[in-house]
């Protein structure tokens, strides 16, 4: 999987000669390499791709379709190189991905170039926030390794268990299906830590009559997955089957919302407005959802700052929650591709009720 053709008219876009590339997402995104520890060069005809002794056989069958694979060592210098690849295309007008480097890595950037560079100002990720149907794909494979783990985890799980062994067991599962590593540190929590979106899995213990809370994420072609399941063991009261229910219907809600050419704020505010009105406002303090692709968190958001339009095949996560500090915490998420008729929901596995594990 490659996209240098669309860096190459978002260059003609811009009025850009030549983008060069040193984040590692937005390099396998470029040309599908994603170890290169060197640097990525597309310019408005020609892709190179400068690696090291230690990934240029990798490189050459990753991207030796796209780019000009390119080795640097003593005798070849990688300012030799770039330099020379810049002055084959005649390149004058030359990017770098501002809001990925600091101050220091852009000046010596600069320095390794012998030019001033220009602000790329968001061009890689505008790219990436509107996915392709392979980059689609790959999004659903993560999410069915996920789910597969889930489907064999849920069985595990029983009162005595600590939260860092279900994270174990996830993490197990998800890498015996298929998954290339986490997306993201898994999160497992238990009881009143429930109430903590981002709690740490700990040494803390289930009980019979807990909530347990997972958020987790598999990964297919470095493209994440990302789902949230809450579940009871057990037992769980009516006050837990009711907070379930609240956030299961503002889900729904931010969900029916969704379609291209919708701000981000407005999917935010229908699944918002359930939960307020159900009196629980000020215990959803996050966001309604972020997209994800080569990274966890991309653009757009739909948050109550999301100004921004969804445009079709955005991708954007639906995980609002009800968090009640010292008692429990619900969230429930699944992953949405945005459609112009609507939101299509890739996740499959079930939540429309809440699951008692009785193991």
């Amino acid at each position: 999987m490659n996209n240098i053709s669309r860096i190459q008219e978002a260059l003609v876009r811009r009025g850009l000669d030549a983008i060069v590339l040193t984040d590692e997402k937005n390099q396998r995104y470029a040309c599908g390499f994603p170890f290169t520890d060197g640097f990525v060069v597309v310019a408005r005809e020609k892709a190179w791709l400068l690696t090291d002794s230690r990934y240029i056989e990798a490189a050459e069958m990753a991207a030796g379709g796209c780019c000009a694979v390119q080795m640097f060592d003593v005798q070849h210098p990688l300012s030799e190189l770039l330099g020379a690849a810049l002055k084959e295309c005649g390149a004058e007008k030359v990017a770098a991905e501002d809001e990925k480097l600091c101050r220091a890595r852009w000046t010596s950037l600069e320095k390794l170039l012998g030019r001033e560079l220009l602000a790329a100002g968001g061009l890689m990720g505008e790219l990436r926030a509107s996915k392709s149907e392979e980059e689609i794909e790959s999004l659903i494979r993560a999410q069915r390794i996920s789910e597969k783990a889930l489907e064999e985890v849920l069985p595990l799980i029983r009162p005595g268990m600590t939260e860092k062994e279900v994270m174990a067991e996830l993490v197990y599962h998800m890498l015996k299906n298929g998954s290339e590593g986490n997306s993201f540190d898994p999160i497992v929590v238990t009881g009143t830590k429930t109430s903590m979106p981002h709690g740490v899995p700990g040494d803390n213990v289930i009980r019979d009559g807990d909530f347990v809370t997972m958020d987790f994420g598999s990964l297919a072609d470095g493209y994440c997955s990302d789902m949230t399941r809450t579940v009871a063991v057990g037992h769980a009261t009516e006050e837990m089957r009711s907070i379930y229910g609240i956030v299961l219907e503002a889900q729904l809600a931010g969900i029916a919302a969704a379609r291209s050419g919708v701000p981000g704020k407005v999917i935010d505010q229908a699944a918002r407005d359930v939960i307020e009105k159900a009196g629980y406002g000020a215990y959803f303090g996050h966001g309604f959802g972020h997209s994800l692709g080569l990274d966890i968190h991309e653009a757009p958001n739909a948050g109550p700052r999301g100004e921004a339009p969804m445009a079709v095949n955005d991708v954007c996560s639906a995980e609002p929650g009800i968090y009640l500090p010292g008692k429990f915490g619900v969230r429930i998420e699944d992953v949405m591709i945005i459609r112009p008729e609507g939101a299509e929901v890739i996740t499959k596995a079930p939540n429309s009720e809440l699951i008692v594990l009785n193991n």
